[in-house]
């Protein structure tokens, strides 16, 4: 498998929603800020060898939290729900 796939790919997003999701073939990742679409596309199906039917992405905005007296900002990121064609999943998500 080659690294670049992994760069792309940085970890699942494991929540509530992203749960249920998963049902109906949906499945909802981290990946980097500067990855588009066929790349993530490309890097799913060779890390998982599974086949891509849609993508969408979101960016995450910047949030201020607060801790105390110290202010902070969260990370941002971008995130992909993935939809598999009809049949396929990804095992041990």
């Amino acid at each position: 498998m080659d690294t670049k796939y992994l760069e792309i790919i940085k970890a699942p997003l494991v929540t509530e929603k992203a749960r249920s999701e998963q049902q109906n073939g949906k499945y909802t990742f981290l990946v980097s800020e500067k990855a588009t679409k066929t790349e993530i596309k490309e890097a799913i199906e060779k890390i998982f060898k599974v086949k891509v039917e849609s993508i969408s992405t979101t960016n995450i905005k910047v949030k201020e939290k607060r801790v105390g007296r110290y202010t902070g900002l969260t990370n941002r990121g971008k995130k992909a729900v993935v939809k598999l064609k009809d049949g396929m999943t990804i095992e041990n998500m």
